[in-house]
Formats: structure tokens, sequence, C-alpha cells
């Protein structure tokens, strides 16, 4: 028999997943309701539950064995919570199980540090919506539910309708909660929560030598970085005087604020590249997720703190940014 807490506690979940089985589920949240809207959540998609109780029984070791699925709530982290954490995000990784973690904004970047194996889902601030889409994402990952492997263009496309329905719900949940007011409220409130406002740092001249350090082998230079934040204010401004979701594009803004990142020789954390995304960060996540997966982005490990890491351009992005704004020359500055 496997001991407890070893990764033997999640080998049948193969076996489950070849013949049908439901998948089990453990769920860790302090806030006792919220425990139970996460099981009745999960119970209706079909999981069955494994454990179901506070965030500190995750503290006292790995005694207890974990489902195939594990849905853990952490809004604030301490350093005991990070190291639980950090095992979590291993074992789960080492056993080939799924980790669902929502937090706040303000203890993102500390999750986003400790789950650097196991590729969880990680929403921020989440509605009952959004964790019910999370679910609904783990029941695609299962292999036999998968009927085939999924294109960039498909995979692009199974987001945008992710994105479109998560949305409706929400307005659908803010509507029968407030009576349609709470919507308008909302969006005026998230739209200045989640606007880019962080100072430019000052110029630092052409970057050619300093892509070099970077190690970029492109010999194509970076665009000037005031150049890309003025393109990113006047993109942003636009949420001034419009309804933010008209113009949405959270792939582009990210890329724009890592470029000028890149050419100012700055890290850029997760959660500032929520904000300069112009989405709710639980959507900047999915995107980031996307992104990395198709080689455009990269996670950077801090190597003074490992407790802290960053996002930056792969050089293959870093060279198709530089690329295009040097087919753009001198019209740049006139693009909004």
């Amino acid at each position: 028999m496997a001991q407890a807490g070893t990764v033997e506690d999640f080998t049948y979940g193969a076996a489950n997943d070849a013949a049908g089985l439901p998948l089990a589920v453990s769920v860790y949240a302090d806030r006792a309701y919220l425990r139970a809207e996460i099981a009745e959540d999960a119970a209706a998609a079909g999981m069955v539950l494994r454990e179901c109780g506070p965030v500190s029984d995750l503290l006292t070791g790995s005694a207890k064995p974990l489902g195939e699925v594990v849905l853990l709530d952490c809004p604030v982290l301490d350093s005991a919570c990070c190291a639980a954490l950090a095992r979590l995000d291993m074992r789960v990784a080492h056993a080939g199980a799924q980790l669902v973690v929502s937090t706040s904004v303000a203890a993102l970047d500390d999750v986003f540090a400790c789950c650097d194996q196991s590729n969880p889902q990680i929403l921020v601030d989440p509605s009952r919506a959004e964790r019910v889409i999370a679910l609904g994402r783990v029941l695609a990952r299962v292999p036999n539910l998968r009927l085939r492997e999924l294109s960039e263009d498909d995979r692009l496309t199974l987001l945008r309708l992710t994105e479109q329905v998560g949305q409706i719900a929400e307005r659908l949940e803010r509507l029968s909660a407030a009576g349609g007011q709470a919507d308008r409220i909302e969006n005026a409130d998230g739209a200045s929560a989640f606007r880019f406002e962080s100072p430019a740092p000052a110029y630092v001249g052409p970057v050619e030598g300093g892509a070099d350090r970077l190690g970029r082998s492109a010999r194509v230079p970076l665009p000037d970085p005031r150049l890309v934040r003025r393109i990113l204010r006047q993109r942003q401004l636009r949420a001034r005087f419009f309804d933010g979701d008209l113009f949405a594009d959270p792939a582009w803004d990210m890329l724009l604020d890592l470029t000028a990142a890149r050419a100012e020789h700055v890290r850029v954390s997760v959660t500032s590249l929520c904000i300069a995304s112009g989405v709710p960060p639980t959507t900047a996540l999915r995107w980031i997720g996307q992104m990395t997966a198709g080689g455009l982005l990269q996670r950077v490990e801090d190597e003074t703190d490992r407790r802290r890491a960053f996002i930056a351009l792969t050089d293959r992005a870093a060279d198709g940014m530089a690329r295009y704004f040097a087919e753009l020359g001198r019209t740049a500055a006139q693009l909004v």
C-alpha cells in the first residue's frame, strides 16, 4: 500500500481516467461557505469529493492523500502557506494531477512564484462563474476526454470563447444580484483598478548593446521604449471614453509592455503584466499561459530570491517585435 503523502497517492488517477471513473477532488479553503460552494460545483461537474477542509490541513505536512484535482483558495499567503503551496505544487506536478488556485491581487506574485512546476490555473478574486469555467478546463485536460490535439488557432479560438462565456456568466450573475446597476458600477471600478499607470523609467539609449547582454541574437534593435510606452498610453486612453471591452487586446498590450521593459532592462512581475493587459487578472493569466505555451513569453526566476518570479519575452518574440517596429519606421508614433 502506498504511504500517505507520497506521489503514489495519485497513481489511481490514470486508471480512473482510462475507466471513465469520476475524478477525485480535494478542496481547501478557510471560508466555510466557499468550501461548500466549490464542493457543490465540483459535484455538479461529475467529480467525487476526496477531501474538504481549511488551508491549515495543508500546513500539517502531507499526511492526507489528495485527489486528481486540487482546488485551493488562498487570498493571503504567509511564509508557512508559501512553503505548503510550494510542496503542494511539487506533489501535483510529480503526480500529473491538476491544481486550481484562487488568490487575491495582493498575493498573486507570491502564488505565481510558488507554483513553478504544476502549471496550475490561477484565478484572481474569481466569481463563481469563473470557478465553474476553471472546472470545465480541468475536464478538458483529461486525456480520455480529449478528442484531438488542438492547433494553435484552435487554442486561441477556444480561449476567446472561454472569455466570452465567462463575461456573459459574470454579467448575468451581477444582473441577478443587483438589478443590472452593479454591472455599470463594477465596470467603472474595474477600468480604474487595472489601468496601467506606472511611471516611465528614464530612457537608457539604444538597446542593441543591451540586447547582447540579454543574450539576444537578433540584429534588429528594439524600439525606443519611450515610443512603446506612448503607444500603450494612447491605447489605454480610449477606456476613458468608451467601454474598455470594445478594444480589449490583452496579448498585444502585454507584448508592448514587455517590449518596453526589455529595452529598459527592467523585470516585469506577473501582477504588473496583468495590470498592463487592461483586462481582469484571471483573464490576463489565461492569456499569459497560452502565450507561454506558444513560445512568446517565458517565466524567469529571480536568482537572488526564489520566492519571486517574473515574465519576459522570449528571444523569438523580442525579435518579432523589433522587426515589427523596424518595418513601421517613423509611422509607429502615430499608431493608436
